[in-house]
């Protein structure tokens, strides 16, 4: 079987989420201990905690929900960019990664990644994102989907294009991952958010397998 990679952060209480957000809770339903038959849990979090997907609706009031997310576009080949220098992702960022030919997945790996790998719980404001300008190079290069390692795509403090340009373009956003220690390079990634009907986003489970080699 090949090496699964787990790229998604853990859901725990005190871990960074966005200002404003009230965290998570793991509340305590039934437990055996006091005497009860099972063990049982109530989860309490914003659907944009840890590692999650954004609907097209969490920016677009005319955008679809989470369980129309498209499966395909969040399943398959994926190219994973190491940018460790960078402070923001700009056209120019992008433009000089050699990305593969027929590359409709992108994941960038920033020092974003540090801070998960490192537990720091506090939320960090000068964290790596795209401008808005990055996002229309993506739309060029018709990419599907775009992951990144921290809690948006867009730099704290800008407004929305970012988000709306990608959305609007039918861009599957990840964000939250979590790809310290990733080496650059080409994986199968397996992303599957949760099925919340009516959702502008959804936590997720995201994986990478190492592809075989190829003769």
């Amino acid at each position: 079987m090949s090496e699964i990679i787990d790229i998604s952060v853990p859901l725990l209480p005190g871990m960074p989420v966005w200002p404003g957000d009230d965290g998570i809770r793991i509340v305590p339903v039934k437990r055996m201990a006091t005497g009860d038959k099972n063990n049982s849990s109530r989860l309490d979090c914003n659907v944009h905690t840890g590692t999650h997907v954004d609907a097209p609706w969490h920016f677009l009031e005319d955008g679809s929900t989470a369980e129309q997310l498209p499966l395909d576009a969040m399943m398959g080949e994926a190219f994973v960019a190491y940018l460790p220098e960078v402070d923001v992702i700009a056209v120019e960022t992008l433009a000089r990664l050699t990305l593969p030919a027929g590359t409709t997945r992108l994941l960038l790996r920033t020092r974003n990644s540090e801070l998960w790998e490192t537990g720091v719980t506090e939320f960090r404001k000068d964290f790596v994102a795209l401008t808005s300008d990055a996002a229309q190079w993506l739309v060029g290069q018709g990419i599907r989907l775009i992951g990144v390692d921290y809690l948006s795509v867009h730099r704290y403090g800008d407004n929305a294009p970012t988000h709306q340009i990608l959305l609007r373009a039918g861009i599957v956003i990840v964000e939250g991952l979590n790809l310290a220690g990733v080496a650059p390079g080409k994986y199968e990634l397996i992303c599957l958010p949760l099925r919340l009907d009516g959702a502008d986003g959804a936590p997720a489970r995201a994986v990478l397998r190492r592809l075989p080699a190829r003769d």
